[in-house]
């Protein structure tokens, strides 16, 4: 389980990166990429078929990182979400699969008629709504 622990973890605010370094590789992960694949009930929902599509996302930045215990990471957003305890297994598998998590994404994002934007429309607030993230354009 060592090897899915990183060397080291650096936040860098302006680009809204998180890096983890291995000992094999290094990995850049989009806070946009974090805050919609959060292991959270907020966005996981409550078992199977119950999640909740994130959206208006696209903007979102990581404004810290604390420890929990020896196996996880509790990642802050600057949208208030606090609450997915990203284990180091779960972070190194974003990593490794970082493009096919978000394809998954942008294709949930699509079928859902939502968008990575914040609403700026009353139709558009209706949409994202309906998708249950509120404060941004279904997607």
């Amino acid at each position: 389980m060592s090897d899915m622990r990183p060397t080291r973890i650096e936040l860098h605010l302006r680009s809204r990166l998180l890096e983890l370094v291995y000992e094999d590789q290094a990995y850049q992960l989009p806070a946009e990429l974090l805050r919609v694949s959060s292991p959270s009930a907020e966005v996981r929902g409550h078992g199977q078929g119950n999640e909740v599509l994130q959206t208006g996302k696209r903007n979102v930045a990581l404004t810290g990182i604390e420890p929990s215990g020896n196996f996880a990471v509790k990642l802050i957003f600057d949208d208030g979400h606090d609450s997915g305890l990203f284990s180091w297994s779960y972070l190194r598998e974003l990593c490794v699969n970082q493009d096919t998590y978000w394809q998954a994404y942008l294709d949930r994002l699509e079928a859902a008629g939502g968008s990575r934007d914040v609403c700026t429309t009353p139709a558009m607030a209706a949409v994202q709504k309906s998708c249950g993230s509120g404060g941004s354009c279904g997607g």
